[in-house]
């Protein structure tokens, strides 16, 4: 019953028409930055972190969502059309997508990655809805040793998926609890590497999240020449037949629990959901030679994964306060430079908060996938 209430205190929060504007100005900034090549949805969020500063915490933090929830789907334009991924989760759809594209079936493809978003951003409101009440409820119930065994494990499982030198990928971790450190210790108020003031309050959110993703991006792309063929064909029939839907129901609802599920880990995140979705339907389809000759179940699976990802990420950040990725990371920022803590006590300090980004989930699948078909 509670639950019940709390969404329908979220529908309340995000219906009012300050918030359901800066829901659409997120999803459709998420959505043009998903197309443009290489920026991806970290850089976009953290380069617009500061716009939000003079919004509520409820309209900065929808506004953000947004842009992450836009930014996955919008990758798959540029990967259908042009093959070339607005973003690294959207790699996968260029196998099969750009090749429907040049067999004149570039609508289909675009449509079925429409419906497959709705319905992965679908089934990620209903499951946030229901698993994270009970998770908070539990979190609760955490002492220092549980958050400190959490925290290993996300390190372990971060250096295990990521690629190339784990040794390097642990390093780096390490590096990331030290600059944590940096600043006033909450317990005891003894500063700890602090040689100047400005780092007194600790290693500023902000400038962090911009050097790292922002700017950092930016000046890697600018040095990167792209030479792809562009689709001239007019695309039409973006509704798939009756056959597309026969071949994708199934990959849709496997990449959608899927994703969800492996977008709660820390470090899995959209990338690994969409190629796992990609392997599953490759090994499970009747037809695997077709895979990477226009193959739409090779769109609709990975769609779907990634847009379930991006939900499923808000379970540990809401719930627990762990960022699941380097998005969730932002907007956990987001969260501390308004004074909020991501947490089990969000939910009870800022309901408004808790409520108003899960339905605004629902809102911004609804947004572009009016995006697509208008």
């Amino acid at each position: 019953m509670e639950t019940v209430q709390g969404l329908l205190y979220g529908f309340q929060v995000v219906l009012q028409p300050t918030n359901l504007a800066y829901c659409f100005l997120g999803v459709l900034m998420g959505t043009l930055v998903g197309v443009l090549p290489g920026l991806g949805p970290a850089s976009a969020a953290a380069m617009l972190l500061p716009a939000t500063f003079k919004l509520s915490p409820v309209a900065g933090i929808i506004m953000l969502a947004g842009i992450y929830y836009g930014a996955m789907y919008g990758g798959s334009t540029t990967s259908i059309l042009v093959n070339i991924p607005g973003e690294a989760a959207s790699v996968v759809t260029c196998l099969d997508g750009y090749q429907m594209a040049l067999k004149g079936r570039a609508g289909p493809a675009l449509g079925i990655a429409a419906f497959g978003s709705f319905i992965a951003g679908t089934f990620s409101v209903i499951a946030l809805t229901i698993v994270g009440p009970p998770l908070a409820g539990f979190a609760l119930k955490f002492g220092p040793p549980e958050y400190f065994s959490l925290m290993i494990v996300g390190i372990l499982i971060l250096t295990y998926l990521t690629s190339g030198s784990m040794i390097k990928s642990l390093m780096a971790a390490l590096l990331g609890i030290i600059l944590g450190g940096v600043g006033m210790d909450r317990i005891t108020g003894v500063y700890r590497f602090a040689y100047t003031r400005v780092l007194l309050d600790g290693v500023g959110v902000v400038p962090t999240a911009m050097g790292l993703f922002g700017i950092a991006e930016v000046l890697t792309n600018l040095e990167t020449v792209i030479k792809r063929e562009i689709l001239s064909a007019r695309v039409k029939n973006l509704l798939p037949t009756f056959k597309d839907w026969k071949e994708c129901i199934k990959p849709i609802l496997r990449g959608t629990v899927l994703g969800f599920f492996l977008g709660i880990l820390p470090g899995a995140g959209a990338v690994i959901a969409s190629f796992a979705s990609y392997a599953i339907e490759k090994k499970s389809s009747k037809h695997p030679e077709d895979f990477g000759k226009g193959a739409i179940e090779g769109v609709a699976g990975p769609e779907a994964a990634n847009n379930a990802a991006a939900g499923g990420a808000f379970i540990p950040m809401l719930c627990l306060g762990i960022p699941a990725n380097p998005v969730i990371a932002i907007l956990m920022g987001g969260l501390l430079i308004h004074g909020l803590h991501p947490g089990p006590l969000l939910m009870e300090k800022a309901p408004e908060v808790f409520w108003g980004v899960i339905v605004s989930r629902k809102w911004a699948t609804g947004c572009f996938w009016s995006l697509t078909f208008h």
